[in-house]
């Protein structure tokens, strides 16, 4: 896929999958720009670095300054609250709707003016919401209140169009904080789902930029889960 002369802001970029979708644009001939809460950490070859923060908008205000005109835009924050419902806390409840619902609705709301002619944006679901589990029920909520806002922000904003991507159990970094218990989980992961497998960067990545360049698509929600919500 070219992206060649094509503008590219990834919101959430310090994750491994924001960063192999900067990396892969950036190779496809993109201009791309990875904003995140620390910029310094941001610092992928060949991609500018920028602030913002989902839980501010003066941030995200001034980061659609910034950037200017646009033609794709991909969030991917996340702010898991997870836990028993009897221990939620309120603040913590509201970073995670911040991060996966509130902050992308006010990206849209800054950026909306600002795409070119074809433009896409790109949220981030996750396989949680068609799969509740203990505990998750926070994450369940935010990742399913994304594919809906989707559908609204695509009606809302067309012709720029709008969708989703829900990746299931990746191999992103996130689960490295399991040490061990790692590879257990990928094991249980990949023996229960349709594609025998758990995901990978790339996997995420290559699905989120065919939404991007797809002219055809929008106000849906594109599963990259290995069938894990079927399982």
């Amino acid at each position: 896929m070219s992206f060649e002369g094509k503008r590219l802001v990834v919101v959430g970029g310090g994750s491994g999958i924001g960063r192999r979708i900067a990396a892969d644009a950036r190779a496809a001939g993109a201009e791309v720009t990875l904003a995140g809460r620390n910029p310094a950490r941001l610092t992928e070859p060949g991609v500018r670095a920028a602030f913002a923060d989902l839980t501010e908008e003066s941030s995200l205000k001034a980061l659609a300054e910034e950037a200017g005109e646009v033609d794709y835009l991909v969030t991917l924050g996340s702010a898991p609250a997870n836990g028993p419902v009897a221990t939620l806390e309120r603040d913590a409840v509201a970073r995670a709707f911040d991060a996966k619902v509130i902050g992308p609705l006010l990206l849209a709301k800054h950026f909306a003016p600002r795409f070119r002619d074809g433009g896409a944006m790109v949220l981030f679901s996750g396989v949680a919401a068609w799969r509740p589990a203990l505990e998750r029920t926070v994450m369940a909520t935010t990742n399913g209140a994304v594919a809906f806002l989707a559908e609204a922000l695509a009606v809302e904003l067309a012709p720029v169009r709008v969708n989703a991507v829900s990746p299931g159990i990746v191999d992103s970094g996130a689960w490295d904080r399991l040490g061990e218990a790692k590879d257990e989980l990928f094991r249980r992961t990949a023996a229960a789902n349709p594609a025998r497998r758990v995901g990978a960067v790339e996997d995420v990545s290559a699905a989120t930029l065919q939404l991007l360049r797809n002219p055809f698509v929008t106000g849906t929600v594109l599963h990259v889960d290995g069938g894990g919500r079927l399982a």
